[in-house]
C-alpha cells in the first residue's frame, strides 16, 4: 500500500521507526563505547550499522519509488524548507554513518562483519596478532572523520527533526506525529 495525504503505510511506518530506534540508539553506545573503551560492545556496534546501512537503502528506494509523504497541514515557506533540510540530513546521515564506520573500521584493519559473518577480515599484524595492520591509514583516517562529523550532524538533526514532531503535535495540532505512529 502507498502512502496516502491522511495516512502512511505500514512500510513506511515501520521503516521510519527501525531506523530511528537502531540509528538512536548506535548513536547512545557508539558515544559511550568511545568515551567509557567499551570494547565489547564493538563487533554489536559494527554488525548493527551494517543492517543499519542495509535497512536505509530499502528505506530510499522505498521514498524514491513511493515519493515523499504529503505534508500534514499548510506551512510556511521557511518550515517547508528547513523541514526538506532536516529530512535530507536525516536520509544522507543513515547512509553517510553506517558507510563511514565501515570505511573507518575496514580500512585501519579491524575489519567488520555482521552477526559473525565476515564481511572484511581484520589484518592482524605479522608476529604480533594481538595488533593490527591498516590497509589503508588515510581510508582509515578519513572514515574515522567522517563518521564522527557525520555522527553529530545526524544527533542535531534528529534532535531537530524531534522537535519539529512536537511542534507540529502540540502547537500546531496537525496530524504530522499521529501519521507517523499509524493513527
Amino acid at each position: 500500500m502507498m502512502d496516502q495525504a491522511n495516512r502512511l503505510s505500514k512500510l513506511t511506518i515501520s521503516l521510519h521507526w527501525i531506523i530511528a530506534i537502531l540509528i538512536v540508539g548506535l548513536c547512545a553506545v557508539g558515544l559511550y563505547m568511545t568515551r567509557a573503551e567499551a570494547w565489547a560492545l564493538y563487533p554489536l556496534h559494527k554488525s548493527l550499522g551494517v543492517l543499519v546501512l542495509i535497512i536505509a537503502i530499502v528505506r530510499i528506494i522505498w521514498r524514491i519509488w513511493n515519493g515523499w509523504p504529503a505534508a500534514a497541514a499548510n506551512y510556511t515557506k521557511l518550515e517547508q524548507v528547513t523541514a526538506k533540510v532536516i529530512k535530507w540530513a536525516l536520509i544522507l546521515g543513515t547512509i553517510a554513518l553506517p558507510f563511514s564506520g565501515m570505511l573507518f573500521s575496514g580500512a585501519s584493519g579491524h575489519g567488520f562483519g555482521i552477526f559473525g559473518l565476515v564481511l572484511v577480515p581484520a589484518q592482524h599484524m605479522p608476529g604480533n596478532p594481538a595488533e593490527v595492520l591498516a590497509y589503508s591509514e588515510f581510508w582509515a583516517s578519513t572514515g574515522e572523520t567522517m563518521h564522527h562529523v557525520s555522527a553529530y550532524i545526524l544527533i542535531a538533526a534528529i534532535l531537530l527533526h524531534m522537535a519539529g514532531a512536537l511542534k507540529h503535535h502540540i502547537i500546531d495540532k496537525d496530524a504530522t506525529l499521529k501519521r507517523m505512529l499509524g493513527k
